[in-house]
């Protein structure tokens, strides 16, 4: 039986890379049943925008050459009757459409179809070869090009690439990649399917690398499929998204075993590695810090304020109110000046020293080496008791649990236990972990986590004890068994 299905094989030429912020100034379309051209459509289009010179350079399409040619409004009509109800076929399609789709809905059509990507298609039924550029790829298969980087030309080329393709696809390649539940051409151009394939279910963090190999994307997945697919889904005309998706090449992913340590592992590797399309990470900084100073007569103070990350701050903090708390508390539990620590003025009730002549005499009109000594053992005391913990979770397998480490108020790192390793303190356990460079927002990450699930942190001083349950952690028992 004839095949009855058409295809509209389209090419376009635009003033930029992304639909939302370029105009189109030239459009091929060739109707293919798959073996021939059966109806050509070609025209220059007015952009009613600036074509910048290196544009004109590259296309030889001027602005006087586009003056008084239609606008795409005046041909809206005939494309979209053009390319109903027929495949949608262009090298590197996820280009060409999405410029078709927006501007077509900007005329008022509302448009969608199956697509069929011929870089992608070349991969599969040609593979091998050392470049898929529609240039490259027809000077390997012998294919004529004439009128390159022109709508007319660049869509003649993909009509006779697409005739030999359809010729060669002897395994059904067409077919399969066309099937509604086929992903196939929401995958980037240069991405191998395969990658996409390799992708389990399960948390993780997942690295997009461009054609030399270099990772320029880092994120996090609870499920590191859905969240890949989901970069690839839609038509988002953005110019970050279009060239984003044009130069992912491969995916690697790192396996985890909570959102939480995925959390935490995507700001480490976005830290180290500081990739080009990450610009928006959450770089959520904390607001204010507990700093201190020596002031022109010596004095060391204390002071809150607003976190500034060239300053070295005692403690950081999300609001003020928690740091204001902490140095209150310091205050009065070691008799510092409330006036030295910017928290309103002396009230005579600040710690005596044996030396001084009156009980109500403030420590600050001492010796300030007097007052700096209690001020350094205040600040030792609240670095010494800041919390330390283990948390402990699901691994990446049964046979083993996720551990992160935090000690005196900082995120030392973190890893994974095998329910079999010997550990016979908790010396032991921190060997075995990675350690990272933390910031505040993993430990608000960590802290946040650890008040939801009281259940899975064990301070310090508690892994001498009986381990928790096994229904709340079935691994922890078996881990630190010889601790007890």
């Amino acid at each position: 039986m004839k095949n009855k299905t058409q295809y509209a094989i389209v090419d376009i030429e635009t003033t930029g890379g992304y639909a939302a912020g370029s105009g189109i100034t030239e459009i091929a379309i060739l109707i293919h049943d798959g073996e021939q051209v059966l109806e050509r459509f070609e025209t220059l289009v007015d952009p009613q925008r600036y074509i910048p010179p290196a544009i004109e350079m590259l296309t030889g399409i001027s602005e006087d050459m586009v003056s008084g040619a239609p606008v795409f409004e005046d041909i809206a009509e005939q494309v979209y009757y053009l390319l109903a109800g027929r495949v949608f076929v262009a090298h590197n399609v996820n280009f060409d459409y999405s410029f078709i789709k927006h501007h077509l809905e900007a005329a008022g059509y509302q448009y969608a179809a199956p697509k069929l990507c011929t870089v992608r298609l070349s991969r599969k039924i040609k593979p091998g070869l050392p470049s898929y550029s529609l240039g490259n790829l027809c000077d390997a298969l012998g294919i004529p090009i004439s009128n390159r980087h022109r709508a007319g030309g660049d869509a003649d080329a993909t009509a006779i690439l697409f005739t030999q393709l359809h010729a060669w696809d002897e395994q059904g390649h067409i077919g399969d990649m066309l099937k509604k539940t086929s992903k196939e051409q929401a995958l980037p151009p240069n991405l191998p399917r395969e990658d996409f394939e390799a992708l389990p279910s399960c948390p993780g963090v997942y690295y997009f690398r461009n054609k030399a190999g270099k990772v320029i994307y880092v994120g996090k997945a609870t499920n590191l499929r859905k969240r890949v697919s989901s970069h690839f889904t839609g038509h988002n005309p953005n110019p970050q998204r279009q060239n984003f998706l044009r130069n992912i090449y491969s995916i690697d992913f790192e396996r985890c075993g909570t959102e939480l340590m995925a959390l935490l592992l995507e700001t480490t590797e976005i830290k180290r590695l500081w990739p080009e399309y990450n610009r928006a990470m959450k770089r959520q900084e904390p607001k204010f810090a507990l700093y201190a100073y020596e002031d022109l007569n010596g004095y060391m103070r204390l002071a809150v304020g607003k976190y500034n990350s060239s300053m070295q701050g005692i403690h950081v903090f999300n609001r003020e109110s928690d740091a204001r708390d902490v140095l209150h508390r310091l205050v009065r539990n070691f008799g510092l000046c409330p006036a030295l620590s910017m928290l309103g003025p002396c009230t005579g009730n600040c710690y005596t020293h044996e030396d001084q002549e009156s009980e109500n005499t403030c420590m600050s009109v001492q010796h300030p080496d007097i007052y700096n000594t209690l001020v350094q053992d205040a600040l030792r005391h609240y670095e010494n008791n800041l919390p330390s913990f283990a948390l402990f979770d699901k691994g990446r397998k049964e046979e083993e649990q996720s551990c992160i480490w935090v000690e005196q108020g900082r995120f030392y790192g973190m890893g994974y236990i095998d329910l079999y390793t010997d550990i016979q303190n908790p010396a032991d356990l921190k060997s075995l972990l990675t350690p990272y460079s933390g910031n505040a927002y993993m430990l608000q990450l960590i802290h946040t986590y650890a008040d939801k699930y009281p259940a899975k942190v064990k301070r310090f001083d508690q892994l001498q004890q009986p381990p928790l349950p096994e229904q709340e952690a079935p691994l922890l028992g078996a881990a630190y068994g010889a601790i007890g």
